[in-house]
């Protein structure tokens, strides 16, 4: 039984590695929103994220009864998205705050019946029919990458170099995922790809 319990505390001790010890503070539309970094991917504070959609005067507690709404409604736990990590306060010291990754986010946010996370509630269904579209024809995501780095300011030489980059560094991927497959006949190396 210790084994389990020094192998479980290993595990602990690698995980508190991974996250970043700072909170970070970004900003959306003026009002801050904690985050900090886990394992390269960026968790955000629900309650503050909850603050700015909604101007609620208490975010913790419409947090608390949007979970209870939803759980209600579509039997769905909203803090399933969530993980709790130690954010610092406005006192100084840190505590125990739920927060989600972007994807979660976005799914907190669909629950949220605010005026005020509804174009953001119709941007998130606009991407998601258009990747969709993407999916049916693969053409039209080379077409949005393109318009983003017009937008971006980058030349259309530079857009027509950086394809061809990409088209000719999956050619030399896949051809060297085929000759690696036939030295070894080692269905692991494709896998690492």
């Amino acid at each position: 039984m210790t084994e389990k319990k020094e192998e479980i505390g290993e595990e602990d001790e690698k995980e508190e590695e991974r996250v970043s010890s700072e909170t970070n503070i970004a900003i959306f539309n003026g009002k801050s929103i904690r985050r900090k970094l886990v394992v390269n991917e960026w968790f955000f504070s629900v309650v503050d994220i909850i603050g700015v959609l909604t101007e609620s005067a208490d975010p913790n507690d419409y947090w608390y009864r949007l979970k209870v709404r939803e759980k209600e409604s579509s039997e769905t736990e909203l803090s399933t998205f969530c993980r709790q990590l130690k954010l610092k306060s406005g006192d100084g010291k840190e505590y125990l705050t739920d927060c989600a990754n972007t994807e979660g986010i976005f799914r907190i946010i669909q629950s949220i019946p605010s005026k005020k996370a509804e174009p953001f509630k119709r941007w998130l269904a606009k991407v998601g029919y258009e990747r969709v579209q993407e999916i049916e024809n693969p053409e039209l995501a080379q077409e949005r990458m393109k318009k983003l780095y017009e937008l971006k300011g980058y030349s259309k030489e530079w857009i027509e170099k950086r394809l061809r980059g990409i088209a000719i560094r999956q050619e030399l991927t896949d051809e060297g995922s085929k000759e690696e497959l036939k030295k070894t006949g080692n269905l692991q190396y494709l896998q690492m790809k």
